[in-house]
């Protein structure tokens, strides 16, 4: 399947480059929700948050921190959003991981997630559900 931040990154499709390093390229979105928007994205294809190794996310997550200062100043924004979507029901659309950088303003219209309320007892266990899977894959997290 065609992948075209992949297509970005070998230079065979066009994008405003904003910063490049050996590790991952910072362009344009050309549907920004608002201008300077930013996209992240490392040149070795993962298709989610989930598949990046660790070592290549830390590189990542640098280059986001710097590439937002950097985008927040220049176009004088009230602050940022950093996100990455994965999966559909996330919003996800190009199947590369990258990070989005969003400049916000006070005027903007905010994120409005419909909050919802834990019922009685199911706080715990939605925790316990998660713990669970935590436990079980500890050995992984740890690099064993």
């Amino acid at each position: 399947m065609e992948c075209i931040f992949c297509n970005i990154v070998e230079k065979k499709s066009e994008a405003e480059i904003l910063f490049e390093d050996d590790k991952i390229v910072a362009f344009l979105d050309i549907q920004p929700i608002n201008y300077g928007h930013t996209l992240v994205v490392p040149k070795k294809h993962y298709d989610n948050f989930l598949t990046v190794p660790r070592n290549d996310l830390a590189d990542i997550v640098k280059a986001t921190q710097f590439i937002a200062g950097a985008v927040k100043r220049s176009v004088k924004a009230d602050g940022f959003n950093v996100i990455t979507n994965n999966g559909d029901s996330a919003g996800q659309t190009v199947y590369h991981f990258h990070f989005h950088i969003i400049p916000r303003f006070n005027e903007d219209f905010t994120f409005k997630p419909r909050i919802k309320n834990y019922g009685t007892g199911a706080l715990r266990e939605y925790a316990d559900k998660i713990r669970s899977i935590i436990s079980k894959y500890k050995d992984v997290y740890n690099g064993k």
